[in-house]
């Protein structure tokens, strides 16, 4: 058989001048019904490619299948679901197919085309996600603002995130993803940076900028570089903060070759009067940790511990309305008892 390079649905096959018997080979793979394909599609972007060949006119890749399809950034238990996602018009029947997870929207999503394929758009995917929020569910509070960062970073702007949130009436996750957007913001190039500023944020610090270009104060032509996190505060004694928190991450910062390089970049920086403090991924693995790091940096911002609020750095997963709301179901309940 002369088949097509890519999964194909049997409809086609026929269209093709396949007899049934044909169709019907063994050789063929069958990743979903009504679907063949001469291989067995593997990775997210082949079994989508293959669920594609039979989704309704107007559907798209949704949830946590659009998030992955975007390449934001995901938790574990996130990307544990291997479902696909899909998302399609209200009057339309339910789509039910064996690993996949059929949506039907009540309000509209931008569509765009990743990987060749119709995907809903980053902000909307951002409020869909809201739908994994709760009791039992795998989305937290600061898994929501790390996606958050990645999409208003790709958006240059955090406003279609607000947009796209309060376009819709009562979304599953609103009051979780109204509280993500106090602290999701434009420039996080990586996870790590964004819980590590959140860290310093929820401690008492001053917010530090990410990402930011530093220029050489000797020639404001000459970029020594970008800082992941960056402190530039003016004293009222005329004294001069700079500081910056650069993330170590071990993929990409434990070989010989690149630690040589960041020292290479740090010398330069310290060199031209900035303070550099390297952060750690054990840095943040522990409670006893993050206090230690965090004194680290409030003494370098003159920030006083009587100040800090260290008892706040731990990673956040209910957002603050989920947390009053079972407190006063607690209260209600020992009300009641006699």
């Amino acid at each position: 058989m002369d088949l097509p390079n890519t999964p194909f649905s049997v409809a086609h096959g026929r269209r093709l001048g396949y007899t049934e018997r044909q169709l019907d080979s063994a050789t063929l793979e069958r990743p979903f019904r009504g679907v063949r394909s001469s291989y067995a599609p593997s990775s997210l972007i082949e079994r989508a490619e293959a669920l594609a060949c039979v989704l309704p006119p107007g559907a798209a890749f949704s949830h946590t299948t659009s998030a992955q399809l975007h390449g934001l950034p995901l938790s574990y238990a996130l990307e544990a679901d291997e479902r696909l996602h899909v998302i399609h018009r209200i009057d339309r029947p339910h789509l039910r197919r064996a690993h996949v997870v059929g949506h039907r929207a009540v309000h509209a999503r931008a569509v765009t085309t990743v990987h060749g394929l119709r995907v809903v758009g980053l902000a909307d995917t951002w409020v869909d996600l809201g739908e994994l929020v709760g009791r039992g569910k795998p989305m937290g509070l600061d898994d929501a603002i790390v996606v958050g960062d990645a999409c208003a970073t790709a958006l240059r702007s955090t406003a279609p995130l607000k947009a796209a949130l309060s376009r819709r009436v009562r979304p599953r996750g609103k009051a979780l993803l109204t509280e993500a957007l106090e602290l999701i913001r434009v420039g996080s190039w990586s996870p790590r940076e964004t819980t590590a500023r959140i860290m310093f944020v929820r401690a008492g610090l001053p917010e530090p900028l990410p990402n930011q270009p530093i220029f050489a104060s000797w020639n404001p032509d000459v970029l020594l570089g970008f800082g992941d996190l960056v402190w530039q505060i003016d004293l009222p004694d005329g004294r001069k903060i700079r500081l910056i928190g650069e993330y170590q991450g071990a993929e990409f910062h434990s070989g010989a070759e690149q630690q040589e390089h960041d020292d290479v970049r740090c010398t330069r920086l310290e060199d031209d009067g900035w303070v550099v403090i390297k952060i750690w991924a054990v840095d943040m693995a522990t409670a006893s940790a993050r206090w230690d790091i965090i004194r680290r940096f409030a003494d370098e911002l003159h920030v006083p511990e009587s100040a800090l609020t260290l008892h706040d750095t731990d990673p956040h997963f209910f957002s603050r309305h989920a947390i009053d709301a079972a407190i006063a179901r607690d209260e209600f309940w020992r009300a009641r008892m006699p």
